[in-house]
């Protein structure tokens, strides 16, 4: 089974390697979508794949990496759409 979620983390999570961490462990579970900061110093991503790696990904991102501190996690489950290629960090 597939699934797509956008989740949205906020807290200490800019500045910590989020971002960077995120795509790692994204790539290490054959993920694909996107990661970005928001403005108001949250982090947003997209993922798509089995809803066992999405589900691996959404515990990370709970915690996110070492220095970062989450404090509220938001998620949205979307139609699964198959339209992403790898993994990247978005600007």
């Amino acid at each position: 089974m597939k699934q797509r979620v956008r989740v949205v983390v906020t807290g200490r999570v800019q500045g910590v390697f989020f971002r960077a961490e995120t795509q790692r462990q994204a790539l290490s579970l054959n993920i694909r979508g996107w990661v970005r900061n928001l403005p108001g110093g949250s982090v947003e991503a997209l993922f798509e794949g089995t809803k066992e790696d999405v589900d691996r990904m959404i515990a990370w991102c709970r915690k996110g990496p070492r220095l970062a501190s989450v404090d509220t996690f938001d998620i949205n489950f979307e139609p699964y759409k198959g339209d992403l290629d790898g993994f990247i960090i978005s600007y």
